[in-house]
């Protein structure tokens, strides 16, 4: 390598360097059936979610979604992914999910969704994750210590 004794020097090598390389712009990646397939997880529950082109269906553990989240409240946090990316109703869901209950369910098979999409149609990726929904909720249940009736809770303390 040349010496490099003064500042001229050290810009005319950086700027013989070659330029930075470009990031590819991302592709879509998708199955020979036209699917995307994406992995979700929320507490202990963890979801395994296909979407394709259609009318709009999701189907959760072979039910609809209506039947396997009850709940209002479950059933608008599934349909979060669309609405923020603007594709209600566009697109059909197939999903697996296990462990955990079911808030922990709807946040696992929402976040699949999203991921879902993003590989699907890569130009959805920045309004997902300016929402948040690309990344995974880590939190989880603390496990429980010896000597102890739950992870921190202490039996009652007597002074007699």
């Amino acid at each position: 390598m040349a010496d490099i004794k003064s500042l001229d020097d050290l810009k005319s090598a950086v700027g013989s360097a070659p330029a930075a390389v470009e990031a590819a712009p991302r592709q879509p990646v998708r199955d020979k059936l036209g699917r995307s397939y994406a992995t979700g997880k929320r507490k202990d529950a963890v979801a395994r979610v296909w979407v394709k082109p259609g009318s709009g269906k999701v189907v959760v553990n072979g039910k609809e979604m209506a039947v396997y989240f009850a709940r209002p409240v479950l059933q608008m946090i599934l349909k979060q992914p669309f609405t923020v990316a603007n594709v209600e109703g566009q697109f059909d869901v197939y999903a697996t999910v296990a462990g955990g209950g079911l808030s922990g369910q709807a946040g696992a098979v929402k976040h699949g969704i999203s991921k879902a999409l993003q590989l699907y149609e890569p130009s959805l990726r920045a309004p997902l994750k300016a929402a948040g929904f690309l990344t995974r909720d880590s939190r989880v249940v603390e496990r429980k210590k010896y000597g102890k009736p739950k992870a921190r809770r202490s039996f009652q303390f007597s002074k007699r």
